[in-house]
């Protein structure tokens, strides 16, 4: 072993051809949640990367891979057993070792059963995982694509069912139980998908029953599901870190959601900005960021209007020739707060 991060909890050390029988029962943590984690400040990765060496020693399950982003630079892509791993370990990073640091939005491991062979040669396997959008194989060269669920355990005061039920059907979920534990609580149990829950579920179920609800899950294994993956374009190009997997049927609300909150989070331009969620070549919602605009005909004051229609023509000729050369770059704060994918309130 040259690094210490090689040696993992539940090996068995021997001496050099004396192999010994390995202690049984031991099986090594499976991530549930991958996340990007990149620095504020660029200047600040080596002094990330020693913080993130030091605390993964007393905390093994925390999976890291090296990692780069054209809107956030070199980073990492870090996988935890859950939601509130992922919150501990950030708050441990800024408490003991002062570091401020992007998390992006949290992804789950999907997988895919390949039936192109060229393919399956180059993987040298037929079933992969994919732990992020640009890893997401085109729909010909697979027969089936697979996401995570879960058994989620909801026990409620009784008075809040129905807008429990309403939040689990809307986030996909199949009901496999309900249960009254005595006059006033309930047990629910619902099979999710556990992409719906990796956000915001438990604050929105927190909300809804007025934070009496308490919610806990287990791995429940994969199903088949209609993934797709979707493109946020600004002008035609493909902005890498919003791309996302989502399930078919929320493609549409999903896409024009982040549409929306791009056009409030990107400063405007001369130029405008057309601002498109797209399904391969198929656009499914469009926003529009009106460029500023200086008015040209302010001095003309009567006269013919051949000389007003050729200032405004002159102008929209400007503006276009501006589009095509002008670059839009998604300011690292505004990017953050679209990733959130929650409303501000």
């Amino acid at each position: 072993m040259k690094e210490v991060t090689e040696a993992q909890i539940g090996d068995t050390l021997f001496l050099y051809k004396q192999p010994v029988e390995p202690l049984p029962g031991f099986k090594s943590a499976k991530p549930m949640v991958f996340a990007g984690m990149y620095p504020v400040d660029q200047t600040e990765y080596n002094n990330l990367k020693s913080a993130l060496e030091r605390l993964t020693l007393n905390d093994s399950s925390v999976t890291v891979h090296r990692d780069s982003s054209l809107a956030l630079g070199a980073g990492w892509r870090l996988g935890f057993l859950g939601l509130l791993h992922m919150e501990v370990f950030n708050q441990r990073l800024e408490q003991e070792y002062n570091m401020s640091v992007i998390l992006t939005v949290p992804t789950v491991p999907y997988k895919a059963i390949l039936s192109s062979a060229k393919l399956i040669k180059e993987y040298g396997k037929a079933e992969i995982t994919i732990i992020s959008p640009a890893q997401f194989p085109d729909k010909l060269s697979v027969s089936e694509y697979l996401e995570p669920t879960v058994l989620g355990t909801i026990v409620t005061p009784h008075e809040y069912i129905g807008k429990i039920i309403a939040l689990c059907q809307d986030r996909r979920a199949v009901q496999k139980d309900m249960l009254y534990i005595d006059e006033r609580r309930v047990m629910l149990k619902y099979l999710f998908p556990l992409n719906e829950i990796v956000v915001d579920f438990y604050d929105a179920l927190k909300s809804l029953s007025s934070g009496y609800a308490s919610f806990d899950y287990e791995d429940a294994g994969y199903q088949a599901a209609d993934l797709i993956k979707m493109d946020i374009l600004l002008n035609g190009n493909p902005v890498e870190e919003l791309a996302t997997i989502i399930h078919n049927d929320k493609a549409y609300a999903t896409g024009k959601f982040l549409c929306e909150r791009l056009k409030d989070a990107i400063p405007r331009q001369l130029f405008e900005i057309a601002i498109q969620a797209a399904i391969g070549k198929k656009i499914i919602a469009r926003e529009t960021l009106k460029a500023y605009r200086k008015n040209v005909v302010a001095k003309c004051y009567g006269g013919d209007i051949t000389r007003r229609m050729k200032l405004l023509k002159r102008q929209a000729e400007g503006k276009k020739l501006m589009r095509k050369i002008g670059n839009v770059e998604v300011p690292r704060d505004a990017f953050i707060r679209v990733l959130k994918r929650q409303p501000d309130k």
